[in-house]
């Protein structure tokens, strides 16, 4: 699904809304800069769901730029979350090179900055420039040449991404996925609006659906939402450097209590996990260690069968919506299936 010609597209509108910005001097080019390389590369995933929900409820097959200009506000938000992202987890790389807020760092001491100093630089240059892309996204996506009902809706949607999305990065931070339900919601509140049901309902809405399938299609993406969250839980606990964009095993040094933990938790090996996981810090071979314990424990294959169970129901419910979309939820489920470690 999404040609070439549709990222082309993304890409072209995602420049022209850094470049709306009014950023001056050396500072603003800075920032900039910055914003670019945020928004460069990926999958485009989100853009993705935005035009091929608008597709599959379309009457007609002409795109407005309207609806290219919400894709790309989607995908700028995603970018706005990563950065920030980065700077509430610490990470100085993300696919194998250096972040925005890594970068920014590794300039200041190029400078002459001692490390302490370049860490705090590199955070405050990563917390403007994911501001930057959270207001250039929002600012996209609320002025969007639509009908006022049309406007209405898109912001609804892009006020349950932004404050579902708060409430789940906070609940991570905290360790509050305590078990199964809390870490099921903390998945949910992650991932699934901002991903799923906000692009998905942003095309369909653009689209002219009415709300009884906008109701549906919101059921079908926390479905997928979850499943997506879960199977990057498995990566961030099993994946490879490559899978994971970062070291293998990240999420077990970080003590994330994800879902895949919380099922180990139910289990009769759960003293012996707890154990491992408080090592899993100390290097790679604890982290292997930590690996096994929660593979013996039948929280790995768990975790894969709830993946599985949700991506089921995702395609139940979508059989009430166009085809169009059914064919989407396919897809989108075949991937997810895919990357499972």
């Amino acid at each position: 699904m999404g040609s070439v010609s549709d990222h082309d597209r993304v890409d072209e509108e995602i420049s022209c809304i850094i470049d709306e910005l009014p950023l001056p001097g050396a500072s603003g080019h800075a920032l900039r800069a910055q914003m670019r390389a945020a928004t460069t590369g990926g999958k485009r995933f989100r853009p993705r769901l935005v035009l091929e929900s608008f597709r599959a409820f379309a009457s007609s097959s002409p795109f407005p730029d309207s609806l290219w200009r919400v894709a790309a506000g989607y995908e700028i938000l995603h970018a706005a979350f990563v950065v920030h992202d980065d700077i509430i987890d610490q990470d100085t790389h993300r696919r194998g090179r250096l972040n925005v807020r890594g970068d920014l760092a590794r300039q200041a001491q190029t400078a002459g900055e001692d490390e302490a100093a370049s860490t705090r630089i590199g955070d405050a240059g990563a917390l403007l420039v994911g501001d930057l892309l959270l207001y250039a996204a929002s600012r996209t996506i609320l002025t969007a040449d639509a009908e006022a009902p049309v406007r209405a809706r898109l912001a609804a949607h892009l006020d349950a991404a932004l404050a579902v999305s708060a409430a789940g990065e906070w609940e991570d931070a905290t360790r509050a996925g305590a078990d199964r339900d809390a870490a099921l919601g903390m998945t949910a509140n992650k991932t699934a609006v901002y991903s799923f049901t906000a692009p998905l309902c942003a095309g369909a809405a653009l689209a002219g659906a009415d709300e009884d399938a906008e109701q549906t299609l919101r059921a079908v993406a926390h479905e997928l939402g979850v499943a997506f969250q879960l199977a990057d839980d498995l990566i961030g606990a099993f994946g490879t450097d490559a899978q994971a964009g970062r070291e293998s095993g990240a999420d077990l040094r970080e003590g994330k209590r994800t879902p895949l933990v919380a099922l180990a938790q139910e289990s009769a090996e759960w003293p012996e996990v707890e154990g491992a996981l408080a090592l899993a810090n100390t290097g790679p071979v604890a982290v292997r260690r930590a690996q096994r314990m929660l593979e013996r424990s039948g929280a790995r294959d768990r975790t894969v069968v709830l993946l599985r169970g949700h991506l089921e129901r995702a395609r139940a419910q979508a059989a009430e919506l166009p085809v169009g979309i059914v064919m989407l939820v396919e897809d989108v489920a075949a991937e997810i299936e895919g990357r499972v470690p």
